[in-house]
């Protein structure tokens, strides 16, 4: 059953909606009749951004919002802002990422790769958790990876890997942890009305690794053209876009999807052990473990 269009009424928001998944996923929302806030790092092509897709899609109630995911602070101001503008959130796309050949540490003290694609995800979701609670039947999708299947599990003596850094590694790992923590995420909150699944894009031409230099994200391009595994953002936003919209999914939580079909993750990813350990470590690490007794929290 392909999945429903109108989202008229709905009001979404999206990361890294600036470029690539991002914003084909953005742009596919807004012409659905949503009410879209995109997110971005970089404010001048948030800006082209909101304009090109309130262009493209006759839809004028689009916002594009700056934030840095990697920093706790502006996920912080990000809910803020949000919780004082809308009174719901029926759509929350965890989307915004990014590999890097080199380690860096943010302002926050965690390695960049860790801090953004697992704890931007993490603190954005958990914060909002009342907003998505209050529209009743919500969804969360967090933009995974089949990248995943190369981590045999998450190194919590050495999260930051600091013990010899290797970006393939660093990134493995993060999507390894998207994909525990949206299992986490569902059992949490069964019955509330809210569910959240796990898209695997493929492996799509995007912005995504440019980071890193030219040569290193042309070396990618290339070696992705002869494997002919390479996608457009369009078609990458497929699945994002079928968890968001399809009414067949209504209800259905905890899932790991591909090509718009459900699939096996990795053993790695179901270990439950694995993923209340890293549910705990989140907390600490985002200092909302003080929180989780008080009831904002799960």
């Amino acid at each position: 059953m392909p999945a429903s269009t109108d989202m008229t009424g709905k009001i979404c928001l999206v990361t890294g909606a600036s470029s690539g998944i991002g914003r084909a996923t953005a742009l596919a929302l807004a012409r659905g009749g949503a009410t879209l806030i995109g997110v971005g790092r970089d404010h001048v092509r948030c800006e082209r951004s909101a304009e090109g897709i309130k262009r493209k899609s006759g839809n004028y109630r689009v916002e594009f919002w700056q934030a840095d995911l990697s920093r706790q602070e502006e996920v912080r101001a990000l809910a803020r802002r949000f919780h004082a503008v809308h009174p719901r959130l029926d759509l929350l796309v965890n989307n915004a990422g990014g590999r890097f050949d080199r380690r860096i540490t943010t302002a926050d003290g965690v390695e960049m790769t860790f801090a953004l694609n697992h704890l931007g995800y993490f603190l954005l979701t958990l914060l909002l958790l009342e907003r998505l609670r209050q529209a009743g039947r919500a969804r969360v999708v967090n933009v995974a990876s089949g990248a995943h299947r190369a981590c045999p599990g998450i190194d919590f003596d050495d999260l930051n890997l600091e013990r010899g850094y290797d970006g393939r590694r660093a990134y493995a790992q993060s999507k390894l942890a998207n994909l525990l923590f949206t299992y986490e995420l569902a059992r949490r909150l069964e019955g509330t009305g809210v569910t959240a699944n796990a898209a695997a894009p493929g492996n799509v031409l995007t912005r995504f690794s440019l980071n890193n230099g030219v040569v290193s994200w042309l070396s990618h391009v290339v070696g992705s053209l002869r494997s002919g595994t390479l996608v457009g953002p369009g078609r990458g936003a497929r699945t994002v876009l079928y968890l968001a919209r399809a009414g067949e999914l209504a209800g259905k939580s905890g899932g790991y999807y591909a090509g718009e079909q459900e699939a096996p993750s990795s053993p790695a990813s179901y270990d439950q052990a694995a993923a209340g350990r890293l549910w705990r470590t989140s907390l600490e690490l985002t200092g909302l473990a003080s929180q989780a007794g008080e009831g904002r929290v799960p």
